[in-house]
C-alpha cells in the first residue's frame, strides 16, 4: 500500500468571476477588429455542434472561440497509459429514427451502422455498453440492474409494475399532431396543456398523487433525479422525472434504448466536432462582451495567455455559453439584468477519476460499465475498461458526486472550499461498504470540480415562458443562442439540438439556400 496521490481541478472559473464582477471595457479601446462572417462563443457540444453543422451545409467563414485549454465543455476527458476517461458526460442513448441529424453525426463516427427492419438505427457494437451493464451496491452484496429487487415485498413489486404501465402510457400518448408526449430532444415534445401542467408539480408530489409510497420506488425516483438532474424529489419537476424513463423507451412494453458509450464517454463526440471544425477553433479566449452594431456583431475578448485584448466584428454571432454566462456578457441581456436568468438554477457536481493498480475485493454480482450505491448520496461511478473487456487488472473509475442536497450556493461554497484531502477521504469512505480494501489498489484520485455542472428542470421552469424566451435571437436576429440550458436538460441531444438550430437560423438569416443535410 502506497500514498495516493492526486489534485484537485477545476474549470476556469476565476476568469469567470472577473466577469461576473465587472470588467471595465476601456482596455479594447482603439484595437484593431479582426472579421468573419459568425463568430461562435463557446466550445462545448453546442458550440460545436453549430460549428459541425455550418460546415456539413457548406458554410465556412466562421470563427469559434473558447475559455478553456481545451474544448468540450462538460464533455470533457482525459487519458493515462491504461485508459482513456470521462470528466463527465459519458454515454448517449441510441436515438430514435426520427432524429435524423443526431444519427447523421453517429454515422461520421461509427457509431451507427445501418437500420433495422423498423427503420431504427443500428449501434455499432464497439460503442453498445458491453453487458453486463449494470448494477447496484445494496445491503452488502452486488445485485444486477439499478433497482433493489432483493428482499423487496408484494407491494414493492407491484407499485414497481404500476409505475412501468404508467411510463409506458406516457410512451405511447401522442397529441393531436402526432407527436410523442416525451422525446428527445425536448423540441419535439407535445406542448399539450395537461403535460405542461406536469412541471407544475415536484416529482414528489406526483408520486404522492399516484400513490407510489415504496421507499424502493422512491429511492429509484431520486436516483434518476440525482442522476440526470442534481435535484431530489421536492425540487424536481414531475416532467422531468417522467421524462428520465419515458422518452428513452420507443414503444410501450419495450427497454430503454440500448446506451452509446466509449471509455472517454461524450469526450469522443467532442473530439471527432472539434476534429471537424479544425483551426477555426480557438481556445484560451476569455468572451467579455458582446455588443450588436448596424453592421452586425462586435465582440470583446481576452486572449489569457497574455491578457491581449481582442476584438472580432461578425455579421452574426452564436452564444454557445452557459445561461449565466450569457447573461454576463451579450450587452442586451446585461442590461436587461437579473430577468435574463429568471428561473435558470445550476447544479454542482464533483467528478473523480480514481486510478487503480489493481481490482479491490467485493461481493456479489460481477463488475459492471455502471456501478451504483444504494446507501450512497452519490450516483456511484463507471469503469473505464469496460467496453474494451478488461475485467481484471488497471483501471479508471470515474466516480459522479451530484451535491444535490445543497442549495446551488452552498454546494459552489463547498466545492470552493473542501481539500483535496477532504474530497479523498469523503470518496474512499463512500466506496469502502462496497469495497472494503480500495486504499490498497488506489494510486491517484484527480477530481474535478463542476461549479455550474447542469441546468436544473426545477418544478416550473421546462414550460415556462422564461425558458422559451431565452433560445429567442436578440438584435434583429444578429444574436443567436445555443446551449442545452435552453432545454432545462443537460443532455449532449440538447446542446447538438441548439447548436444545429442555431447554425440553420444563422444560414437563413443570410438566405443561403443550404442543401438537404445527410441522414
Amino acid at each position: 500500500r502506497g500514498a495516493i496521490a492526486g489534485s484537485l481541478l477545476a474549470p476556469s472559473f476565476r476568469k469567470g468571476h472577473a466577469i461576473r464582477d465587472g470588467l471595465s471595457l476601456e482596455p479594447w479601446r482603439g484595437v484593431t477588429p479582426s472579421r468573419t462572417g459568425t463568430l461562435i462563443l463557446g466550445g462545448g457540444p453546442a458550440g460545436l455542434s453549430a460549428a459541425w453543422r455550418l460546415l456539413r451545409r457548406g458554410y465556412d467563414d466562421f470563427a469559434l472561440y473558447e475559455l478553456e485549454p481545451k474544448l468540450g465543455g462538460t464533455s470533457l476527458s482525459g487519458a493515462s497509459a491504461v485508459s482513456r476517461y470521462p470528466w463527465a458526460a459519458h454515454y448517449l442513448p441510441l436515438p430514435m429514427a426520427d432524429n435524423t441529424t443526431l444519427i447523421a453525426l453517429l454515422r461520421e463516427l461509427g457509431a451507427v451502422t445501418g437500420t433495422d427492419s423498423d427503420g431504427e438505427p443500428i449501434g455499432a457494437e464497439q460503442v453498445l455498453v458491453q453487458e453486463p451493464a449494470e448494477r447496484v451496491f445494496f445491503r452488502g452484496y452486488w445485485y444486477p440492474g439499478v433497482y433493489p429487487f432483493a428482499g423487496a415485498s408484494a407491494e414493492d413489486l407491484r407499485q414497481l409494475e404500476r409505475f412501468r404501465r404508467t411510463i409506458d402510457g406516457y410512451v405511447a400518448m401522442r397529441d393531436g399532431r402526432g407527436r410523442r408526449a416525451f422525446t428527445l430532444p425536448v423540441s419535439r415534445c407535445s406542448d399539450d396543456p395537461d403535460l405542461r401542467a406536469l412541471d407544475r408539480l415536484s416529482a414528489r408530489a406526483w408520486l404522492d398523487a399516484h400513490g407510489f409510497t415504496s421507499a424502493r420506488l422512491r429511492w429509484l425516483a431520486l436516483y434518476a433525479c440525482r442522476d440526470d438532474y442534481s435535484l431530489g424529489l421536492d425540487e424536481a419537476s414531475a416532467w422531468a422525472l417522467i421524462f428520465y424513463w419515458a422518452a428513452r423507451i420507443r414503444r410501450p412494453g419495450a427497454d430503454a434504448q440500448p446506451v452509446l458509450t466509449w471509455p472517454e464517454g461524450n469526450g469522443a463526440l467532442v473530439h471527432h466536432l472539434a476534429a471537424v471544425t479544425g483551426a477555426r477553433a480557438h481556445t484560451g479566449h476569455l468572451a467579455v462582451d458582446v455588443e450588436p452594431t448596424e453592421a452586425g456583431v462586435r465582440a470583446r475578448l481576452l486572449r489569457t495567455a497574455d491578457d491581449a485584448p481582442v476584438v472580432i466584428d461578425a455579421e452574426r454571432c452564436v452564444v454557445a455559453t452557459p445561461r449565466f454566462t450569457a447573461a454576463r456578457i451579450v450587452r442586451p441581456l446585461r442590461q436587461l439584468g437579473p430577468p435574463s436568468l429568471e428561473g435558470f438554477r445550476f447544479g454542482a457536481w464533483a467528478v473523480a477519476n480514481l486510478h487503480l493498480r489493481s481490482r479491490p475485493g467485493e461481493r456479489g454480482f460481477e463488475p459492471c460499465w455502471d456501478n451504483v450505491l444504494h446507501h450512497s448520496r452519490s450516483v456511484g461511478y463507471v469503469d473505464a475498461t469496460h467496453q474494451g473487456g478488461r475485467g481484471f487488472g488497471p483501471t479508471v473509475w470515474t466516480y459522479y458526486r451530484p451535491l444535490w442536497d445543497y442549495t446551488p450556493a452552498e454546494a459552489r461554497a463547498y466545492l470552493l472550499e473542501a481539500s483535496w484531502e477532504d474530497w479523498r477521504d469523503a470518496i474512499l469512505r463512500d466506496l469502502a461498504p462496497a469495497h472494503p480494501d480500495l486504499v490498497d489498489h488506489v494510486e491517484r484520485i484527480d477530481v474535478y470540480r463542476w461549479g455550474h455542472a447542469m441546468i436544473q428542470p426545477r418544478a416550473g421552469f421546462v414550460w415556462s415562458e422564461a425558458r422559451t424566451r431565452a433560445a429567442a435571437p436578440l438584435a434583429g436576429g444578429r444574436i443567436h443562442f445555443a446551449h442545452s440550458d435552453l432545454s432545462a436538460l443537460a443532455l449532449f441531444e440538447e446542446a447538438f439540438d441548439h447548436g444545429v438550430r442555431a447554425a440553420d437560423a444563422v444560414l437563413a438569416s443570410r438566405a443561403v439556400a443550404p442543401p438537404r443535410p445527410p441522414g
